[in-house]
């Protein structure tokens, strides 16, 4: 379980990036077209990638809440910081910090004697 917990989260980091990144580009391309150039080259590209960004984002915010058993408020936030430009950054840094993301494993216990 800690192998897919790691990947997991892995996934989550690289995919809030990505997410970013992708509205970057989304964000020059709207400025392109919308502005002097009058170019929709941007939007055509960065719209479907940021896109499918957005939707593997919020699919790996449930896998990862749910492997490290975040409450539902912070999976709701996380879901959230996809819609405002460069949030999903936020947010993980934010979950880091926190330690929602780590991944080393659960201390063992002793078992508590009976009797």
């Amino acid at each position: 379980m800690a192998d897919v917990r790691e990947k997991v989260t892995r996934l989550f980091v690289v995919a809030a990036i990505a997410e970013a990144i992708s509205w970057a580009g989304l964000l020059a391309g709207m400025a392109a077209k919308y502005g002097p150039p009058d170019n929709e080259l941007g939007v055509k590209v960065f719209g479907p990638i940021h896109g499918a960004l957005f939707v593997v984002y919020g699919l790996l915010v449930l896998a990862v809440a749910r492997v490290h058993r975040w409450s539902l408020t912070a999976t709701v936030v996380a879901l959230a910081c996809a819609v405002p430009p460069f949030a999903t950054i936020v947010f993980e840094r934010w979950a880091r910090r926190r330690g929602m993301l780590d991944t080393s494993p659960a201390p063992e216990r002793e078992p508590a004697p009976v009797g």
